[in-house]
């Protein structure tokens, strides 16, 4: 939409005309909030991660560390358990050999006979070992021959040991038994044997060492002392013989799917496995070896629970001395956020108060603007209005003679008389000196009917589309205004589109609360015209509600018609906005206040009431300095058929007023007058208001009609009790007036009367 006039709305900052001073708020450069949050939200998660990611690499280093030194530890511990095992195997397979040779050559006869000496070399031999629990001797039935641990010798056989039957078999690993209740010792032992031999080689019994399981325990435990270590003994095919702590009877054997069982079924010698406990199921690192030559594995284990405890400790140490400083850098760097979020609505507070203060100045640098154009207006415009007036009346008087052969340039002058009230009501507007005559209106209804007045605006080459919502709001506006107001904007639209286009015309109903950031709140009924047209660039956008200012060719725009729009708006109780850009076409957007009553019905007069008014003339009391308005209104009048007295002054008036009102008091007669039509603006003590203000005082009180072209002198007649004209007046509106007037009035009145 090529703009008429063309500006941000009052009060936008920077909207200042050429020739205008300098801003006393000049806008400052932008503050890079942004990027300053940036950098501190990065310093913020670099002071966040980069600790994190140092105590977890730490973390985990150290743990790794703490399960290397477990694994070494263990494997430490096993290789010294080992060692002592080998002793005590092999010092128990010398006190094997020892008896064997004692009694070689003997048979199971020789061996009883000599029972009690062999019991003292028994008990002697074995008797100064912690770890043994006695010494036997087994005839090749299993019987028991001789022992360390008594003599009598009791009568006990081990025939169906597992022990015996192995040593018997030649199976090695049966050389060391399995842990088991000792048949001659009496406690949980296991044994560890060697076969006797006959003359001829063969199998002639076994000698057995019991060995006491807690000789184990208390080497494993001054080993271990308190650190979070197991020991154990095991045969190879998994049969525990030793654990420390304790085990359970439910765990006497090593599971053969666990990684230690599944090492002793390969035959490994030694390594590190990881397994669970089968006690408490506890994770540990496992490293075995086996006990030299003989079928026996010592086992140490770390809990690695224990591993977990002591890194956990540490890495809380490592936690607190890492992250009590970090947690102080975060706080800094929070507190800062906080700060620069506080200084950003601070700077947005003070760049909002900068801006309305320079939106203050704007508008009272354009307030001046308008007033000087207001003066200037008001006082071109009163005179051009009683010219207007002038040429009015006598245009009608003339139609109303019905002087023949003048149609043509009656209605010529009737075109002109419409162009000059146009502009005359357009500069008023601008200046905010036309008066307003609102009254309600259905959008709905009223909206549609202007479809034709926009049309004509708009042009053949242009369509027109119209969107109302349903149950639109009424408004109350000054309906030829309003209608000026969409008439200027239809022709802007029209030559923003040369080549054709489309203007769409929407309304719908919009509320604003407080705080919202729109200037206004309450209800609204928002009208919007939006074109297709080329649109405006931004220089001319931010001036396009300027009075006078105009981008169309000379003599081809007044500079008036946005203006009016805007002023309208704004002296409506509304405002009014545009959205434009190059290509994107405009939209204006009216946003007029929704009306609190009903719209206004037209009733039809009742038959037969205009002839009846119109049967008796009014006797009017004319006010008006202008000597050529006077007369042509009173020819007007004289020729409906009132009676005419003329005064130029309110002063004169109110003489002539008084005068009657005396004589009528005097006589107890009426006044000499009906009505009282009187100018506001006028020379001498007194203008038409006050005139009004003083007649309504008195006891016999006149109807008045007041008749201005200025709509501060309307607002200040809106308290008295009178009817208004806005200059230049429609004839038959004043028609209309003098009629109700009548009907209202007492026939005995009238100058018929």
């Amino acid at each position: 939409m090529t703009p008429d006039p063309s500006v941000t709305p009052a009060g936008r900052p920077g909207a200042t005309a050429e020739g205008d001073d300098a801003p006393l708020f000049p806008a400052v450069p932008e503050h890079d909030f942004a990027m300053r949050r940036i950098t501190l939200i990065a310093l913020l998660v670099a002071a966040i991660v980069l600790p994190c990611i140092y105590v977890a690499t730490m973390a985990y280093d150290d743990l790794r560390s703490r399960e290397a030194d477990a694994s070494d530890v263990t494997e430490r511990t096993a290789r010294v358990a080992e060692e002592h095992a080998i002793k005590v195997f092999d010092m128990n397979e010398t006190l094997d050999a020892r008896v064997v040779d004692l009694v070689q050559g003997l048979d199971d006869a020789g061996v009883r006979a000599r029972g009690a000496w062999i019991h003292e070399k028994l008990k002697s031999i074995g008797g100064g070992y912690p770890q043994v629990a006695a010494v036997s001797i087994f005839g090749g039935d299993g019987t028991l021959l001789a022992t360390s641990a008594f003599w009598p010798t009791p009568e006990v056989s081990i025939a169906n040991r597992p022990d015996f039957v192995g040593i018997r078999d030649g199976t090695v690993l049966d050389h060391v038994s399995k842990i088991m209740q000792g048949a001659v010792s009496g406690e949980a032992v296991f044994n560890t044997g060697i076969a006797r031999k006959d003359a001829s080689g063969g199998f002639d019994g076994i000698v057995s060492v019991a060995m006491r399981p807690s000789y184990f325990d208390t080497f494993y435990r001054e080993l271990l002392g308190k650190s979070p270590m197991t020991m154990s003994l095991v045969r190879s095919d998994g049969a525990a013989l030793v654990g420390y702590p304790a085990t359970t009877h439910a765990h006497d054997a090593v599971d053969a799917k666990s990684p230690l069982g599944e090492a002793l079924a390969r035959g490994s010698t030694s390594g590190v496995v990881r397994m669970r406990s089968p006690e408490d199921h506890d994770s540990l690192i496992l490293a075995y070896r086996r006990v030299g030559a003989y079928p026996v594995y010592v086992a140490c284990g770390y809990r690695t629970s224990a591993i977990w405890a002591q890194w956990y400790r540490h890495l809380s140490v490592l936690l607190l001395s890492m992250f009590t400083p970090s947690i102080a850098l975060w706080c800094v760097i929070w507190l800062s956020l906080k700060r620069l979020a506080a200084e950003e609505e601070a700077w947005e507070r003070w760049q909002a108060e900068a801006a309305m203060r320079r939106s203050i100045e704007s508008a009272w640098r354009q307030s001046r603007k308008m007033e000087a154009l207001g003066n200037l207006v008001g006082s071109v415009a009163h005179d051009f209005n009683n010219l207007l007036m002038i040429i009015s009346a006598n245009v009608q008087i003339a139609r109303r003679r019905g002087v023949p052969g003048i149609e043509h340039e009656l209605s010529a002058m009737e075109r002109a008389l419409k162009s000059g009230q146009s502009l005359t009501r357009q500069l008023l507007g601008v200046a905010r000196k036309q008066p307003l005559h609102s009254e309600t209106i259905a959008v709905a209804r009223w909206l549609p009917a202007c479809r034709a007045l926009l049309k004509a605006s708009l042009g053949a080459k242009a369509s027109l589309v119209m969107d109302i919502d349903e149950h639109v709001w009424p408004m109350e506006v000054d309906v030829a205004e309003l209608e000026l107001a969409l008439i200027n904007i239809a022709v802007n639209a029209r030559d923003a589109m040369p080549n054709g286009g489309r203007l769409t015309v929407r309304a719908r109903n919009i509320s604003f609360r407080p705080g919202e950031g729109f200037p206004l709140t309450g209800d609204f009924v928002q009208l919007s015209l939006e074109d297709t047209g080329v649109g405006m660039p931004p220089d001319v956008l931010s001036r396009a509600f300027e009075p006078l200012f105009t981008t169309k060719p000379k003599g081809m725009g007044t500079g008036l018609g946005l203006p009016q729009v805007f002023a309208f708006c704004e002296r409506s109780g509304g405002l009014a906005a545009i959205d434009s850009a190059i290509g994107a076409g405009t939209s204006v957007h009216l946003y007029l206040p929704r009306a609190s009553g009903l719209p206004h019905i037209e009733r039809p007069a009742e038959p037969g009431v205009e002839e009846a008014a119109a049967a008796h003339g009014l006797r009017v009391l004319l006010v008006e300095d202008n000597d050529e308005v006077a007369a042509g209104t009173e020819a007007l009048l004289q020729m409906m058929g009132h009676h005419v007295q003329c005064a130029r002054q309110a002063d004169e008036a109110l003489k002539l007023i008084n005068e009657a009102e005396a004589n009528a008091v005097r006589t107890g007669g009426h006044l000499p007058f009906d009505l009282l039509i009187s100018d506001i603006h006028m020379p001498g003590t007194m203008n038409g208001i006050d005139l009004a203000e003083t007649v309504q005082q008195r006891m016999l009180k006149l109807p008045v009609i007041l008749v201005t072209g200025y709509a501060e002198e309307l607002e200040r007649a809106r308290h008295v009790d009178a009817r208004l004209l806005a200059k230049p007046f429609d004839i038959a509106l004043l028609e209309k007036m003098l009629r109700e007037i009548q009907r209202e009035l007492p026939s005995h009145t009238h100058a018929a009367d």
